[in-house]
C-alpha cells in the first residue's frame, strides 16, 4: 500500500502534548509533519492533553450549509420549510461525528448558540425568549439534546453487530470513552 505524505500528519495527544517531537521518516526518505490540527473521517482533532475535537469547522459547515438554504429559497417560502430543510440537511453537518467525541458544557453550548443564532436571523429577533418559543413551537430541539440520543442510537448500532464480535464492539465503545 503506498502511503500519500502530503496527507498524512501527526498529531501528539496526552500530557507531554507541547514538547517538541523529533521528525518521523519513512523507509523511502518522506517526512511526516507534525500538525496541531487533523482532520479523521470527517472529525478534526485538535492536540491536547486528552482527545479533544474541534468545532470551528462543523459550526462552519453549518452555516455554510443554512445559508445556501437561505440564498435558494429567501423568505419567499414558509417557515415550517425552512426549519425542515435546516432540520434534514443542516442539522446533520453541524452533529457528524459529535458522537464519539467527549465535548464539555461550553463546547455543547457553543453548538447551541448556533442553532438560536439561526432562529434569531430566521424570526429577526434578538430576544432569546422568543427564539426559544419558536424553537418549542416548530418542535425543534438543539444539540445539547440531540446528542445524547445519538449517542444512544450510536451505541445500540455498535453491540447490536453480532456476539461473536462483541470483543471488536467493546474496544470501539473504550475508544469512544477516551
Amino acid at each position: 500500500m503506498n502511503i500519500n505524505f502530503k496527507k498524512c500528519c501527526c498529531l501528539r495527544i496526552g500530557p507531554r502534548c507541547d514538547a517538541i517531537c523529533a521528525n518521523i521518516t519513512s523507509l523511502t526518505g518522506h517526512t511526516i509533519a507534525w500538525s496541531s490540527v487533523m482532520r479523521y473521517l470527517g472529525v478534526y482533532l485538535v492536540k491536547s492533553r486528552s482527545i479533544k475535537c474541534s468545532l470551528d469547522n462543523t459550526k462552519r459547515s453549518f452555516y455554510r450549509a443554512a445559508n445556501s438554504i437561505f440564498g435558494k429559497i429567501g423568505r419567499i417560502s414558509s417557515d415550517e420549510v425552512i426549519l425542515q430543510l435546516i432540520k434534514s440537511k443542516c442539522i446533520p453537518v453541524l452533529l457528524y461525528g459529535l458522537e464519539v467525541c467527549t465535548l464539555n458544557k461550553f463546547e455543547i453550548a457553543s453548538l447551541d448558540f448556533v442553532i438560536n443564532r439561526f432562529f434569531t436571523k430566521l424570526f429577526q429577533t434578538n430576544n432569546i425568549e422568543i427564539v426559544r418559543a419558536c424553537q418549542e413551537f416548530f418542535g425543534f430541539e438543539l444539540p445539547s439534546a440531540l446528542l445524547p440520543k445519538r449517542v444512544k442510537k450510536k451505541l445500540k448500532t455498535v453491540f447490536a453487530i453480532s456476539p461473536c464480535s462483541l470483543q471488536y464492539n467493546l474496544s470501539l465503545v473504550y475508544l469512544i470513552n477516551i
